[in-house]
């Protein structure tokens, strides 16, 4: 008797009639979100060296993404950024003490989940670290029957909040930008260094991620049962094309976006901490 696709599905995790390196796939995508996690932990947990503007007053400097917006700033810490930048002033005091006093873990959950949620990174995952299946005709990690694996109907139904916290990423395009625009100034002098540019790739790139979404592809071009009936449509229509465009290199600007805002964070740190000089127009 020959043995089928479901015969070695069937004898457990890992099992394939495939004979490609089916494995580097999510073993490359285990590495890459397992070395996010831990960066991000990390520098959100230092709670200094976040800003950059070379000791000079006035307006401009480079803000590390991972910090940014700056809803408070604790006064004291090195490398930390003007007072005046702090939306809500200085560090408050029912901050829990064990906790370092960083701008970046207020902020870190709502882009964190954005990304989490999203229809790109759940294949991702779902296959690097949940197994399910590591890949097309693979054998998954075992399952209690139809007891065991629940997907978005048990706990992964909070991916659901995908499609709001898709609004919040716009925001953070919207402030990144800005942050990219104070790059370019250093003590009201304008300028350009490779923090500048940087920091001024993580929206551009950012953005390409966010308006190839599934859920921004239905808000601007779906919903329509005909596109040539109505203005709306035909407009809907010319939307649908760009965002298409997007949507299918989601997964390259995923990625990209992913380790671009980790780079521009880390030089950030790496110049603010004297550990790098920034090439730059300023002369210093």
């Amino acid at each position: 008797m020959s043995t089928t696709s479901s015969d070695v599905l069937n004898r457990g995790f890992a099992s394939t009639l495939r004979e490609d390196n089916w494995w580097l796939y999510p073993a490359i995508i285990l590495f890459g979100l397992t070395s996010f996690l831990i960066y991000g932990f990390w520098s959100a947990w230092q709670a200094d060296f976040y800003w950059y503007s070379a000791g000079q007053e006035g307006f401009g400097g480079y803000l590390a993404p991972f910090y940014s917006p700056l809803l408070f700033i604790k006064e004291g810490v090195e490398g930390a950024a003007p007072m005046n930048h702090a939306i809500f002033g200085s560090w408050p005091a029912w901050w829990p003490q064990w906790l370092p006093p960083s701008p970046s873990l207020l902020i870190l959950a709502v882009p964190g989940i954005f990304r989490f949620t999203c229809y790109y990174y759940r294949k991702a995952y779902y296959r690097a670290f949940t197994g399910t299946p590591p890949a097309c005709a693979v054998g998954a990690l075992p399952r209690k029957g139809k007891a065991g694996y629940k997907g978005e109907t048990g706990l992964m139904r909070i991916q659901n909040i995908h499609r709001y916290t898709m609004y919040f990423a716009m925001a953070y395009i919207v402030i990144f930008f800005y942050d990219a625009y104070l790059s370019f100034f250093r003590g009201g002098e304008f300028g350009v260094g490779v923090g500048s540019i940087l920091l001024l790739g993580n929206p551009i790139l950012l953005a390409a991620y966010a308006f190839g979404c599934h859920s921004i592809r239905h808000l601007f071009s779906g919903r329509m049962d005909c596109y040539s009936c109505s203005m709306s449509g035909r407009i809907a229509h010319k939307n649908g094309k760009v965002v298409t465009w997007l949507n299918q290199r989601h997964e390259l600007f995923a990625w990209v976006s992913l380790i671009w805002i980790m780079v521009a964070d880390f030089y950030v740190r790496m110049v603010s901490m004297g550990q790098i000089v920034d090439l730059n127009t300023w002369g210093g």
